[in-house]
C-alpha cells in the first residue's frame, strides 16, 4: 500500500488559489530536480573526458621517459659502485668494444661461442676484486652457457690494449692478445627493485643495493612466465624485467 501524502490547505484561500499555489511549488521542485540531473550529467561528461586524458598523460610519460645511454646494453652497478655494461648481441658487442671501451676499463668474455663482452667502466678509479668477480658472473650468466644448462664456465679478464679487430672477423668478434686472467663463476643472477626502479645483475651486487630482490637460477620456467611472476612481486614493467633475465629457462628463488 502506498504511503498517503499530507497536503496542508490554507482555509483563507479559495480551492483555485490553493491549487495554483501547489502547482507553482511543484514546478519549482521539478526545475530543481532537472537542474540537479543536468549538473550530474555535466559532471559525468567531465569525468569521462578527464580520465582518458589522465591515462594519455600517464602513457605519454612512460613513452617519453628517456632511457640512460647504457640501458641499451646489459648493465648493472657493482658493489663498489662501478658501472658494468655488456653486449646483448653481436651489434652491441661491437659497439661496446669499438665505442665504449676506454684505456683503464677491464674487459670480460667467456671461452665459449655466444658470449657477451662486458666492461667495467673504471672512470679513473681502481677496480676492486668484488667488482671483477661480479662482472665475471654477469658475463657467464648472460652467455649461451645458461641456455645449455652449464652451471659454471670460465671467464677471462683482459685490458683494452689486448683487444684487436682484425680483417675477416665477423661483427662483434675480436682477437685477444696476451695473458688472460681466468675465473670460473657460477651462473646465477638476481632481479630487484631499488627506489621504484627495476635492477638486475650478479647476486652480490643486487643484494648490496636492495633487500627487495629475487634470485634467478637455471630451471624450467620460460622467461616470459618468470617475468610475470617477478612483476607480481616487485612491480615494474615486463620489458624492464625481461631485459635483466638470462638467455634460457629459469627458476625463481
Amino acid at each position: 500500500m502506498e504511503k498517503a501524502m499530507k497536503v496542508e490547505i490554507d482555509i483563507t484561500r479559495t480551492v483555485e488559489q490553493n491549487a495554483a499555489y501547489y502547482y507553482e511549488k511543484a514546478k519549482k521542485a521539478k526545475k530543481k530536480i532537472q537542474g540537479a540531473e543536468e549538473a550530474l550529467k555535466q559532471t559525468e561528461k567531465k569525468l569521462l573526458t578527464i580520465k582518458p586524458e589522465l591515462k594519455k598523460k600517464e602513457l605519454k610519460e612512460v613513452i617519453t621517459k628517456k632511457k640512460k645511454w647504457y640501458e641499451k646494453f646489459r648493465w648493472f652497478t657493482s658493489s663498489e659502485g662501478f658501472l658494468c655494461i655488456g653486449g646483448r648481441d653481436a651489434t652491441t658487442n661491437d659497439i661496446i668494444i669499438r665505442k665504449q671501451m676506454q684505456k683503464d676499463d677491464l674487459v670480460f668474455h667467456t671461452e665459449i661461442i655466444g658470449s657477451p663482452f662486458f666492461l667495467i667502466k673504471s672512470e679513473g678509479k681502481k677496480i676492486g676484486k668484488i667488482s671483477i668477480e661480479e662482472a665475471a658472473q654477469a658475463t657467464a650468466s648472460y652467455s649461451r652457457a645458461w641456455r645449455h644448462g652449464i652451471t659454471t664456465t670460465e671467464v677471462y679478464c683482459i685490458t683494452p690494449e689486448q683487444v684487436k679487430k682484425e680483417l675477416g672477423l665477423p661483427k662483434g668478434t675480436f682477437m685477444i692478445h696476451g695473458k688472460r686472467e681466468y675465473s670460473k663463476p657460477i651462473l646465477q643472477l638476481a632481479i630487484g627493485k631499488k627506489d621504484d626502479t627495476i635492477i638486475g645483475g650478479p647476486v652480490t651486487a643486487i643484494m648490496k643495493q636492495t633487500k627487495d630482490y629475487r634470485i634467478i637460477d637455471q630451471g624450467d620456467t620460460k622467461t616470459s612466465d618468470a617475468a610475470k611472476a617477478i612483476k607480481a612481486k616487485l612491480g615494474g614493467t615486463l620489458e624492464e624485467i625481461q631485459s635483466f633475465l638470462p638467455p634460457g629457462k629459469v627458476r625463481i628463488k
